[in-house]
């Protein structure tokens, strides 16, 4: 009877999301064989229990994350309502009030180790939870004495009156800076038309969320006011805003020109026009940071693993830090010693060199690799993102070995689209360049390496 519980307890402390319950449900069908009659019924209970749990708890996150907030971000919404939901376990999720959202927020105000923002982040993620998620009558008029808690012992809804149906921005340090949840309620009918405008026009997912948030941030700075009745004036002054009052560089502002524009254009179809003379945020000259080939050698030295393979790649190939890696297996010819780069900067194609001090390692790697997606494909995943055209037209092409990412990630995560569970490339290499700090007197980055693909390194070729 012993594994009983060590199941439950497997059950109770295991991670809410989709690829965890499959491997939960592989360890019970494993143990079912061993444990006897007898136990069987409590282990289909227990373990139907953490299954609707955890199905319950990715659909939550899948909904935070299609709100437009970053998936890391949004495990933390996740984690504050998964913490509320212990908090009363005696009462239901759908049976609880106000009153038990307001006690919880409360008792997180009196621990000094929370900071406000947390506390706000908290708030936020039971507002999405009821609101947007269950859809519970009363939480439609959220009222702002729950979105908003100060550190202190009094009822901060003490002197709240009657809240609209839709809550104001709050303000923050900067007059564009506010609840970005409140504002996708208002408009939502406005960010669904945007994000089909993009996806129509094939823009890419990063492209996709920096367009919407600068769109929100142009409708907080505007108090909430429908995008159709502000134009060109409005926009001047909010750019002005962001070079006179923000002071933010050259390349954001035009960025957020840039939005601004597509969002009028194509969106609302309302031409902002030519706007005249505006303040623009000054461009600076800045000159290039030069290593020399002494301090490359440290840097790359320093590395360990695979970020150290990937910067030898950045090095040797010249390639960009996102070329190297959505690179896919296909795309590494080891025969004629090139890889293909696919969909690179301007979605042009081209073939550069594969390093000769890198063929070896990189086959050992991908032998690693190769193993994880076959386990992966016997867990039943092991399908790698394609474009939509060619999945359609190649149905199990993606769960093919040739178009696996080189460099996969170390976990499962949801697409921010599509709401499928799989493994994408690594978005992490940052993590490994600190090093470089000791190694040369200047701050390493990516791109630094690139600079030097010409350059004959005995290494190398």
């Amino acid at each position: 009877m012993c594994d009983i519980n060590i199941i439950e307890c497997v059950i109770l402390n295991i991670q809410y999301s989709a690829y965890y319950c499959l491997k939960v449900e592989i360890m019970l069908s494993s143990s079912k064989a061993t444990l006897g009659v007898a136990c069987r019924g409590k282990i289909n209970k227990t373990f139907m229990k953490a299954m609707a749990a955890a199905i319950f708890w990715h659909e939550y996150l899948a909904l935070v994350i299609s709100q437009g907030v970053p998936e890391a971000k949004a495990r933390w919404y996740m984690k504050w309502a998964e913490q509320f939901a212990r908090s009363v376990p005696a009462v239901p999720l759908r049976d609880r009030s106000a009153d038990h959202i307001r006690n919880y927020l409360r008792e997180l105000s009196r621990n000094p180790n929370i900071k406000k923002w947390q506390l706000e982040q908290a708030a936020q993620a039971l507002r999405m939870l009821y609101r947007e998620f269950l859809k519970i009558p009363w939480a439609v008029n959220w009222p702002d004495c729950i979105s908003y808690t100060n550190h202190q012992d009094e009822d901060p809804c003490a002197q709240q009156s009657s809240s609209p149906a839709y809550p104001e921005s709050e303000p923050g340090p900067f007059r564009d800076e506010g609840r970005w949840p409140a504002v996708t309620s208002v408009k939502g009918d406005v960010f669904e038309r945007l994000r089909t405008a993009i996806r129509t026009r094939h823009y890419s997912l990063r492209t996709e969320q920096a367009y919407e948030q600068w769109i929100r941030r142009f409708i907080i700075f505007h108090k909430m006011r429908p995008p159709m009745e502000l134009g060109s004036e409005s926009v001047k002054e909010y750019l002005e805003y962001l070079a006179v009052v923000r002071k933010i560089s050259a390349s954001t502002q035009n960025q957020a020109l840039n939005a601004l524009v597509f969002f009028y254009d194509n969106v609302l179809e309302k031409p902002v026009g030519d706007m005249g003379g505006f303040t623009r945020a000054k461009r600076p000259d800045r000159l290039p940071v030069v290593l020399s080939r002494e301090e490359v050698d440290r840097l790359l030295n320093e590395l360990t693993g695979v970020k150290a393979l990937m910067a030898w790649l950045l090095y040797g190939s010249g390639l960009r830090l996102m070329e190297c890696l959505r690179l896919r297996v296909k795309d590494i010819d080891f025969a004629l010693g090139q890889i293909v780069v696919r969909d690179g900067k301007g979605q042009k194609d081209r073939v550069t060199i594969l390093p000769r001090r890198c063929e070896e390692q990189l086959k050992e790697y991908l032998k690693s690799v190769k193993l994880q997606h076959e386990k992966d494909l016997r867990e039943g995943y092991g399908r790698v993102y394609l474009w939509p055209a060619l999945e359609r037209k190649y149905p199990n092409a993606a769960k093919e070995w040739i178009w696996q990412y080189v460099f996969p990630s170390e976990r499962m995560s949801v697409d921010p689209r599509s709401k499928v569970v799989r493994r994408h490339h690594l978005s992490f290499f940052r993590a490994g360049l600190p090093a470089g700090r000791q190694a040369t007197a200047v701050y390493c980055s990516p791109p630094l390496l690139r600079q030097y693909r010409l350059i004959e390194h005995p290494l190398l070729f």
